[in-house]
């Protein structure tokens, strides 16, 4: 008798064991990791989340809290290796039912993480965002240049008060009334980076007769693998465009020293000339190279 009492107890207990270990919130805690080999058979470690994350075929080998499968992406050795990644805190944390509050999809990986509360606790240049609980991007700053152009910035920015920064924003009318710009001004073209007057004289009988000849240096660069042609009637997709949106080609001028390319055909120096009238004292300008920044300029004389 004694005997069958035990085992009733026994069982009794297994029982409400096996009950604890359903019972809490269904969100599990992402393990942190710096290496594959600290992960699961089925798991690989994130790069720059370094957490544990779950390897898919497809959306129903995921858990529920994160079951969207989609390749992890990035430059690195698994990055066309497809992970289990969330979509929302919510489902981090176990879903509506769930009490749990610990955890964050994180915006920046779209895996589920612990929430931060310092930026001792995100990874790389990463800085904590207390308030949502997630790491973000560190603001690095602006990077210093040197010299004018391009220097050591990216593609498509400039070197001003040696900083790296975005070319002056066209805001001129000849840029909003220019019906091109959607199809032929952006960043990947040569980058018009400064403008300058350089004379304004009577014209001639034979060029702006009665009227006054307004010069115009324009300032570019370009990439090494599409460098400026080395004269001025080679030079294509270089456009003036007007007050009122239309646009022609510019007229260079054929002196010496009027179309310079230097650095390697990556820098261009040319100078335009403008018919303008005789008793105009100001002038309002846009150049731009097809796939190239537009450039405004206010010329005064």
């Amino acid at each position: 008798m004694q005997l069958r009492k035990m085992m009733l107890v026994l069982t009794a207990l297994g029982a409400m064991s096996g009950l604890m270990a359903g019972c809490g919130d269904d969100s599990t805690s992402p393990g942190a990791c710096s290496s594959n080999d600290e992960c699961g058979e089925s798991e690989i470690c994130h790069p720059t989340a370094q957490v544990c994350v779950q390897t898919c075929n497809s959306g129903s080998d995921c858990p529920s809290t994160a079951k969207t499968c989609a390749p992890l992406g990035g430059t690195g050795p698994n990055a066309t290796t497809n992970i289990c990644q969330c979509s929302t805190d919510v489902l981090c944390n176990g879903g509506t039912d769930s009490e749990s509050t610990g955890l964050v999809c994180s915006e920046l990986d779209n895996v589920c993480v612990t929430a931060c509360t310092s930026n001792a606790e995100c990874t790389g240049d990463r800085t904590c965002n207390t308030t949502t609980g997630q790491c973000e991007e560190g603001d690095t700053g602006p990077t210093s240049c040197s010299g004018e152009g391009r220097s050591s910035c990216g593609y498509g920015l400039i070197c001003t008060s040696s900083t790296c920064s975005e070319p002056p924003a066209p805001t001129c009318q000849n840029y909003t009334a220019y019906p091109n710009k959607a199809a032929d001004v952006g960043t990947t073209g040569p980058i018009i980076f400064n403008m300058k007057t350089v004379s304004a004289v009577a014209g001639t009988a034979a060029w702006c007769p009665g009227g006054k000849r307004l010069r115009l240096s324009v300032s570019a660069y370009t990439d090494a693998a599409s460098p400026f042609p080395q004269t001025a009637p080679e030079l294509g997709g270089f456009y003036y465009v007007k007050t009122d949106g239309s646009r022609i080609s510019p007229v260079i001028s054929n002196g010496e020293n009027d179309y310079v390319i230097t650095q390697n055909g990556t820098r261009a120096d040319i100078i335009v000339n403008l018919c303008v009238a005789a008793d105009s004292t100001t002038t309002l300008v846009g150049y731009h190279f097809v796939d190239g920044n537009f450039f405004c300029f206010r010329a005064n004389y």
